[in-house]
């Protein structure tokens, strides 16, 4: 979070230089919504103050980001950081597929480190109810692979 404090600096000074009243900031990882508010200072003496002042709101939905709910089951988790495959080859069909019966101990993927294919063995039975990691995804220890049910 420390990286976008310069950048979200840079996007208050252009909203106040181009006078916008809203900016919104998008990473891969991150959404933050600006909205500019201006309200009138009280007046302190008899005359009328034309001044203002701008308050920035941060539009915390649009800020917080998107939490998939997980499924109900057991989670499946990688047991090392490395590359995840779901086949054994790119033209292979995957070890195993939403819907399908596993067992303990079948091999559901491999993990690429350091140029071994390691295989990846259920640590649960039942049914494969959703499928997290993608294939050629970056995994690492603890990274939920599959849900079994």
């Amino acid at each position: 979070m420390a990286d976008y404090k310069e950048t979200i600096g840079e996007l208050a000074e252009l909203m106040q230089e181009y006078r916008l009243t809203e900016a919104r900031l998008k990473s891969a990882d991150l959404t933050i919504a600006f909205r500019r508010r201006s309200a009138s200072k009280p007046s302190t003496s008899s005359e009328e103050s034309t001044e203002s002042h701008e308050e920035y709101s941060f539009d915390t939905a649009a800020a917080a980001p998107a939490v998939p709910s997980a499924p109900k089951g057991i989670p499946v988790a990688s047991p090392m950081t490395g590359i995840f495959y779901n086949s054994s080859s790119p033209g292979s069909p995957a070890f195993v597929k939403e819907g399908e019966t596993v067992t303990a101990g079948q091999i559901i993927g491999l993990i690429e480190a350091m140029k071994v294919f390691n295989e990846i063995p259920c640590t649960a039975s039942g049914t494969v109810l959703q499928i997290v990691a993608q294939s050629g995804q970056i995994v690492n220890p603890g990274d939920v692979i599959i849900y079994v049910g």
